[in-house]
């Protein structure tokens, strides 16, 4: 994630993350970027293929993806469940300013890690706990996908093209990182946050929500400038969407120029979709440049 050098409104807050698997770690990889100091401590787990022993799940499946997250980062495996292990965890968090958690609530408890010990151990210490579902439902299973469909977001049978959940719960997790921080500053004691990846999945949800990707939605298909269309070697995403965008589109595809419901109308996606099927990937792409068209070809559906 690029982000300038001289913005790093963390620089000089210690975090240390307990959190596994995508969520945690995504978030911890932007809270670094803000300039923060990061310790990611994770269980010892089996070595593999020569490489070092690793008990994050993301580590073993997918070694670049786990790279590429904790660059920067120091990893550490601890035992929480032995004393030793639990010692050196408390080393830590005496000097740090944020634990960044994944856990359910009752696992945080059995640590000796729930929200009334660790502000009366560490006072200073915020926590930002991510979770599946929020409040009585945190102690739920549940996954990315699992989340996309409560919140209408798996609409066939194919599965979600990325973790939609998950980026979101990083996203809101560092930012509630960030607010932790913030609060902390001016009142002096460790605030806590809370983060369900339901949550986040509804707050993707809400374009649906409120019909605009739904079917008959202007950016759900229903709008002539706001499709993926066959062309002659592939396909071409318009996204034609506002007047002077819709004009401009209109124009190449040889229609009238749009009047209020004219992009909604039968015609004109059977125009624009006639005008994209009868041209190569590498004219759209000059058209679109020439005419300040917003599109983008593709290749042929399972060509990429």
């Amino acid at each position: 994630m690029a982000t300038s050098p001289r913005f790093q409104p963390l620089r000089g807050v210690r975090v240390v993350s307990l959190a596994l698997n995508l969520p945690g770690p995504a978030a911890l990889m932007r809270l670094r970027a803000l300039g923060a100091r990061c310790l990611k401590i994770e269980p010892p787990g089996p070595a593999a293929s020569g490489r070092p022993a690793c008990g994050d799940p993301m580590g073993q499946y997918n070694p670049g993806a786990y790279a590429e997250l904790h660059t920067g980062i120091r990893t550490l495996a601890v035992d929480l469940k032995s004393g030793r292990g639990q010692a050196r965890l408390a080393r830590e968090l005496a000097g740090a300013d944020l634990l960044l958690t994944s856990f359910r609530p009752s696992a945080l408890a059995k640590l000796g890690l729930g929200r009334p010990a660790l502000r009366r151990a560490y006072p200073q210490l915020s926590l930002v706990e991510i979770v599946g579902a929020p409040a009585e439902r945190a102690e739920e299973p549940g996954h990315d996908l699992t989340y996309l469909a409560e919140a209408g977001l798996v609409t066939g049978l194919e599965l979600p093209p990325t973790l939609l959940a998950d980026m979101a719960g990083a996203l809101m997790a560092s930012e509630a990182a960030l607010a932790c921080v913030l609060a902390a500053r001016a009142g002096g004691k460790g605030q806590h946050r809370q983060v369900a990846l339901s949550q986040a999945a509804a707050w993707l949800a809400l374009p649906r929500t409120w019909g605009l990707t739904l079917p008959s939605g202007a950016v759900g298909g229903a709008h002539a400038g706001y499709r993926v269309y066959p062309c002659r070697d592939g396909r071409v995403a318009v996204a034609a969407l506002e007047p002077h965008f819709a004009r401009a589109l209109f124009a190449v595809a040889g229609l009238p120029a749009p009047g209020a419901q004219s992009p909604f109308a039968p015609e004109a996606h059977a125009a624009v979709a006639a005008w994209a099927a009868g041209k190569t990937r590498r004219q759209l792409d000059a058209l679109g440049a020439a005419h300040d068209i917003p599109l983008y070809t593709l290749g042929r559906v399972g060509s990429g």
